[in-house]
């Protein structure tokens, strides 16, 4: 046994097999292991892009990779490859882009975002999505700040780029209509040779794409993902479909494309482990039933506010082929989980935990609980660490059951925040740790359990009152689909909760009622 391996046998020898964590170390440790097939690959010299062709299955040129839930146009496995290679082409030749310039891509999710985000990864160049929901200031001051020079943005979003940037912009589609219109990458798939596709010229260690984030705390950062990021990203992934029993499932997307969950997930993830995705623009409880009836959606990447969604949904689609359910962003509420299980008893719920500078990984179930009360947020994934660091324990990190900040360590760990060094070095104190701003406890079997933001905590009296118990308790109301509790500055009390709540469609429910609802369970 040589050395390395030597330390590597004795760390783990420490630990408890059951929780993952080492007494002496203080830390906890993934309970999985990736089989060798998993591993991402240790090549400096690799970019994500070649890293997912690699993957992708070349005997099943027919079968979809990506269907449009709408419209029901299709990109096959070989389309995607062909596209985006010939649009990297048609980047590099005619837009003269090089790797290290930054590109602004701006749309709702489409069959052709997945190809954009390849297309850009191959030339080398740095992708940095925008949200459509932003404001042509907000896309303004996220294109400057990255340094864009170049923009891909769908024909409806593309006067926020043209007014705000000063850039070229290339639309993502062709406007039906208009053969005359502006240049779009749809056409240059058409157009461009993928034999004349620059050579990789980028590495694991150089950043492949900037997303946009509050970060643990303050204002919108551009948190600077690797390839090496999301080469791992992309290997947890098809680790999680195999071991969960989801390698052959039809997938639904309607979280956005331009979030790292999205992104991770439709874009690179999942094509690379050879699944069918069915996309939505935008999400509409209604279109998105009527899509997995119609398409055999089998697994739902999704959020908590659409669990608690669904768990009162009283549509009349046959649900009856849908098989798992899958959130991040959030912890689900234990009411909201609850209902949905006993709506849905055949469907596994799994929830999992990660933010964007995390590259939207930290944990999974990779068992569906079927407890009542659910397992918290799952597990650590392969390769991640996490310390529990405690104000009152001195900033001693604590042991299952204890509570404190979370610190995360792992392969898809940012690089850093673009051009902010105080906000890196907070949020990066060394060691390759990650401050994540949440309060946790890991149970006695390794589970995670989100308490709250340590930001958001509300000083009422003296007391800490946590937002997301408040808002377990207003997701509890039949007529409630989503809240939000934040604290408003009181001039007697310190601080009050105040909570923004969203009512079903025909409910009638007013402030008053709802306030009673509270009291009467707090």
């Amino acid at each position: 046994m040589d050395a390395p391996t030597l330390v590597e046998h004795l760390k783990h020898e420490e630990e408890d097999t059951r929780s993952g964590f080492c007494p002496r170390s203080r830390i906890f440790r993934s309970l999985h292991r990736l089989a060798p097939r998993h591993r991402p690959p240790s090549d400096p010299s690799l970019d994500a892009a070649s890293f997912v062709f690699s993957l992708l299955p070349s005997h099943e040129s027919t079968r979809p990779v990506l269907l449009d839930s709408t419209t029901g146009r299709r990109l096959t496995f070989s389309d995607l490859r062909r596209s985006a290679l010939s649009l990297a082409a048609a980047l590099h030749h005619a837009f003269g882009l090089r790797p290290g310039d930054v590109v602004l891509l701006l749309s709702p999710n489409t069959v052709l975002y997945p190809v954009i985000v390849l297309a850009v990864l191959a030339t080398g160049a740095v992708l940095c999505p925008a949200s459509p929901l932003h404001t042509p200031a907000e896309v303004a001051r996220q294109a400057l700040d990255a340094g864009a020079t170049l923009a891909i943005a769908a024909p409806e979003e593309a006067h926020k780029a043209a007014a705000a940037i000063g850039v070229p912009t290339l639309l993502t589609e062709r406007e039906p209509g208009d053969p005359d219109g502006p240049p779009s990458a749809e056409e240059m798939m058409e157009w461009g040779d993928p034999l004349e596709a620059p050579p990789p010229a980028r590495g694991q260690s150089d950043v492949a794409v900037v997303l946009y984030s509050s970060g643990t705390t303050g204002a919108p950062k551009g948190v600077m993902l690797t390839h090496g990021n999301l080469i791992a990203i992309v290997s947890l992934l098809r680790w999680s479909a195999e071991v969960s029993g989801s390698e052959g499932d039809v997938y639904l997307a309607f979280v956005p494309m331009s979030h790292v969950y999205g992104m991770a997930f439709f874009a690179l993830g999942l094509p690379a482990a050879g699944a069918t995705t069915v996309v939505m623009r935008r999400f509409e409880m209604g279109a998105a039933m009527q899509a997995v009836a119609r398409h055999g959606v089998t697994n739902i990447p999704a959020v908590p506010p659409v669990v608690a969604a669904l768990a009162k949904f009283s549509g009349g689609w046959d649900l009856s082929g849908l098989r798992r359910v899958a959130t991040g962003a959030a912890a689900v509420g234990a009411e909201a989980a609850s209902g949905f299980r006993r709506r849905y008893p055949w469907v596994e719920l799994r929830e999992g935990y990660g933010l964007t500078e995390s590259g939207g990984a930290a944990t999974f179930s990779v068992a569906a609980s079927r407890r009542p009360e659910g397992r918290g947020v799952g597990q650590l994934l392969p390769g991640f660490e996490a310390r529990v660091v405690a104000a009152e324990a001195g900033e001693r990190a604590v042991g299952p059951g204890g509570v404190g900040e979370l610190w995360l360590k792992g392969p898809t760990v940012m690089k850093g925040y673009l051009g902010d060094e105080a906000a890196t070095a907070e949020a990066l104190p060394g060691g390759g740790w990650l401050r994540t701003g949440d309060l946790v406890r890991f149970d006695e079997d390794g589970f995670l359990f989100v308490v709250d933001r340590i930001k958001e905590l509300i000083k009422h009296k003296g007391y800490q009152v946590t937002p997301s118990e408040l808002e377990a308790v207003l997701l509890a109301h039949p007529h409630i689909l989503d809240a939000a509790v934040v604290p408003l500055e009181d001039e007697d009390a310190g601080e009050v909760p105040m909570a923004y709540v969203v009512r079903s469609p025909e409910s009638q429910l007013t402030s008053e009622e709802i306030i009673q609802f509270v009291a009467a369970q707090v």
